[in-house]
């Protein structure tokens, strides 16, 4: 019988390939450790020509294999050695068979380790393992990369691109800002700014948004809520009492609200609001953003809070056939959301209500400034403690707004954080 040359050459490879393993039992065995029997030849490689087959060795019990289950022992060989057999070999196995090979042992090897038997004491064993193997690289684990899903925060315009970024600060008229996003992909906090409203430069609005669920609620109140306020009070003499302001606001805030739920969007926002008008400082909140005001250096909280905590809250949201339960020391609407009112929130709309609740005051000398901010600042910056670093940075009010974003996020905040101080003294009458 003739034999190819290149067949042979093969085959000497595979005998040096198992003189090498079995010197390797060798050198085992004298440190008595146990080997397992060797495998069929039907386990072999299908690519092994019928001379390699009949030379494969069985030296002191045969070649080590690994043994996570009984039925499916397989050899292992040294990668490297394959690879110049495969080579030799014509390619007859392709690159990707070679790979899909080499993880099918790993995978083997994975489900081995994995098959533990706890002992007496409680320590792992696995039976029959053999020692001193041939290490086979171990599969890496897989990399999960969570889908990206923009959800509403697509936008073209400059102040939404800034919105996007980690931090950023703005400088203008009578006001300063400064914001910095917290844990969430999306910066879900806003700010709404109108000034000269009706070409009068004492006439300006000013709003901080917390948004939740998303930009959708952020975004549409930023654009919409002083809209909506300005065009109330054109209608309104300078005259009239500020019952009459207060009742526009009112309205403003619900117009806004019923705006956005007509679009159908799952999303909802608090927001505090100011509107400096003919001497005079109304103040508007829904949810937990809040405004406090320095007179003479003392601070003046001119917000209350919209959450569970209080009281008449949840006895509105209980009679009105609600419920609040604590999930995780923090009581929630439908055990869901931390605020008892809001913009949006179209799926709990029956007990989150907008209506906004409305504070008025003259401005007066002694007022020196406003600090509008989301529950990101107050959650961990009390108002005296934030009116005290606005005064001491009295050179740069927009590095004041900075030093209160760093201080809450240096205490631990993981939560989107909006400063917003504004300049009183530009808003001043004569008659103040």
């Amino acid at each position: 019988m003739t034999i190819d040359l290149q067949e042979l050459s093969i085959s000497i490879l595979y005998i040096v390939l198992h003189l090498y393993q079995g010197l390797k039992k060798l050198i085992s065995c004298n440190m008595a450790l146990t080997f397992n029997s060797p495998p069929p030849i039907s386990s072999l490689s299908p690519n092994l020509s019928w001379v390699g087959q009949f030379f494969v060795p069985s030296c002191g019990g045969g070649p080590i294999i690994s043994q996570s289950d009984h039925d499916h022992d397989q050899e292992e060989y040294d990668p490297k050695i394959l690879e110049v057999i495969d080579q030799c070999h014509g390619n007859l196995m392709t690159t990707n068979e070679s790979t899909c090979f080499q993880e099918n042992v790993d995978l083997e090897k994975e489900e081995e380790s994995s098959c533990l038997g706890m002992g007496k004491a409680g320590e792992a064993t696995v039976a029959n393992k053999p020692a001193g193997g041939i290490k086979l690289r171990k599969r890496p684990s897989r990399l999960v990369v969570p889908e990206y899903s923009p959800g509403h925060q697509e936008f073209g315009h400059e102040k939404s691109r800034r919105l996007e970024s980690k931090e950023f600060e703005v400088e203008g008229r009578d006001f300063s800002l400064a914001a910095k996003k917290g844990r969430r992909e999306v910066m879900e906090d806003g700010y709404g700014v109108l000034l000269d409203i009706m070409g009068d430069p004492k006439q300006a609005f000013f709003a901080v948004i917390d948004g939740h669920g998303g930009r959708a609620a952020t975004d549409y109140v930023a654009e919409n809520l002083g809209r909506n306020i300005v065009k109330g009070i054109e209608h309104v003499k300078k005259e009239e009492d500020h019952h009459q302001i207060e009742e526009t606001i009112h309205g403003g805030y619900l117009a806004t609200d019923k705006g956005f739920l007509s679009q159908g969007v799952s999303s909802g926002a608090c927001a505090a609001s100011v509107l400096l008008r003919d001497g005079h400082l109304h103040v508007a909140n829904v949810g937990d953003c809040r405004v406090v005001l320095s007179r003479k250096g003392i601070a003046h909280a001119l917000t209350k809070h919209h959450r569970l905590t209080r009281q008449d809250e949840r006895l509105r949201i209980e009679n009105s056939g609600g419920f609040v339960q604590c999930c995780n020391g923090v009581w929630r609407v439908q055990g869901t959301l931390a605020v008892s009112r809001a913009i949006g929130d179209q799926h709990l709309k029956e007990w989150v209500i907008s209506d906004p609740e409305i504070k008025s005051l003259p401005l007066t000398s002694d007022c020196e400034f406003l600090i509008l901010a989301s529950d990101g600042l107050w959650d961990k910056v009390d108002d005296q403690e934030a009116v005290d670093v606005v005064q001491r940075e009295d050179s740069s009010v927009v590095k004041a707004c900075k030093t209160l974003v760093d201080m809450s996020s240096s205490r631990g905040i993981m939560d989107d954080i909006t400063v917003m101080v504004i300049n009183l003294q530009g808003f001043m009458t004569t008659s103040s």
